[in-house]
């Protein structure tokens, strides 16, 4: 079959609720992706930040192979082999004591919500039903209806209600708004570094350490949610030492499962989880054996082969390149590391426009928010490969 064929059986036999890019891919190895014509793309886009460690990295894939010749899943019912060694890798590595592991990123932004909640009932005394918890506008965290109560975009709530109550707005990147939204029942603040579906926004140097000392001022839990910016994306392990600080609670996701298996956990220190208990939240699949064998994997593989530094050394010189292009049709050029949009001015029309182009020349790019080219590569990626790739965009920006 052709393209052609493979888009119309999607198209009348699924739910449309995305509407990607007119190419049907087949084979995809480290930056590189193949169509079912045969035809190269590099890939740009990384599904998101879930392939940091590029297309079927060999050690992740012999990691999974390994394990799946052996055990692939156990529930929490029972201990398992992978599940201590995967936890104490990935609880160094991010600098944290304890983590619960899931699945999907939008089930770990629930764990920590839920584990925000109780800590304001059992230890900050939060009256029941009352704890509160502070959003940013432009805010995306997933797309269970708990979250997406509390999303401002209308594309991902209209339809979905009623939500669940006990969440506050306020600007994004206003540490004062912040400290003003504050009340004796509030108990966390959940905030994105970098808003990555809102258009890549980068707030200004400082926002999270002055979002740190607000929270620790009035005893109120910080949670980042790196889901798309850590593990190397933004030219750190996470977006949030940039500002020098350390949040109360972490949550990663899709990197964590190297691309190829659905990892996630919220990490915190041991006091925040003692909260828990036995039986009130799990998951089925989540820490399940073939998940810990590539989630160790794939946390090994950004350490070792120093992709944050590459991410980092990338990032700095594609932002450089895309600005010398001072083309007419961009707005403006944002970012950190290999996590770069590209904004289109509304005169030059969608940025959808613009990677359709882009695909035509073999570069694969998603936009975002209307008018928002994003390029965030795997950070494997090599300076002669963001060279190929800035040629064609190039032609397609000016």
């Amino acid at each position: 079959m052709k393209s052609p064929d493979y888009i119309h059986l999607a198209e009348e036999h699924s739910a449309r609720n995305y509407l990607p890019l007119p190419v049907v891919l087949a084979k995809g190895d480290g930056v590189w992706v193949e169509d079912v014509e045969g035809k190269r793309y590099l890939d740009m886009l990384s599904s998101y930040s879930a392939l940091n460690q590029g297309h079927r990295h060999p050690k992740i894939l012999a990691a999974m192979s390994e394990q799946m010749g052996r055990l692939c899943l156990t529930s929490r019912a029972f201990h398992h082999d992978t599940f201590g060694p995967f936890c104490k890798t990935v609880t160094e590595a991010c600098g944290m004591d304890q983590v619960l592991l899931m699945n999907t990123g939008a089930e770990a932004v629930e764990t920590a919500i839920k584990l925000c909640r109780r800590w304001g009932y059992t230890k900050k005394g939060v009256p029941a039903g009352k704890a509160e918890i502070i959003v940013c506008d432009g805010n995306f965290h997933g797309r269970t209806t708990t979250i997406v109560g509390f999303s401002p975009e209308k594309l991902y709530s209209d339809g979905f209600g009623p939500f669940t109550p006990g969440f506050k707005m306020i600007p994004y990147g206003d540490a004062a708004a912040l400290e003003r939204a504050i009340t004796p029942t509030t108990v966390a603040f959940l905030v994105e570094p970098i808003q990555g579906e809102a258009g890549i926004k980068v707030p200004k140097d400082g926002f999270l350490r002055a979002a740190r000392e607000v929270c620790t001022r009035n005893n109120v839990l910080l949670m980042t949610d790196e889901i798309q910016t850590g593990l190397g994306r933004t030219g750190r392990l996470f977006c949030y030492e940039y500002d020098g600080i350390k949040p109360d609670v972490l949550i990663v996701g899709k990197a964590l499962g190297g691309g190829c298996f659905p990892v996630s956990g919220a990490l915190a220190s041991k006091e925040l989880m003692s909260v828990f208990t036995p039986g009130n939240h799990g998951s089925t699949f989540g820490g399940n054996p073939l998940a810990c064998a590539v989630g160790k994997a794939a946390v090994e593989v950004i350490i070792e082969e120093k992709l944050p530094e590459n991410s980092f050394a990338m990032g700095e010189y594609l932002r450089t390149e895309l600005a010398k292009m001072n083309s007419r049709h961009v707005a403006e050029i944002r970012g950190k590391g290999l996590l770069i949009g590209v904004d289109i001015k509304s005169e030059s029309g969608p940025a959808r426009g613009f990677c359709e182009k882009l695909m035509g020349l073999g570069v694969l790019a998603k936009e975002t928010h209307g008018t928002v080219i994003r390029f965030a590569p795997p950070l494997i990626i090599t300076r002669s490969e963001v060279d190929w790739a800035l040629e064609r965009i190039g032609q397609v920006l000016k």
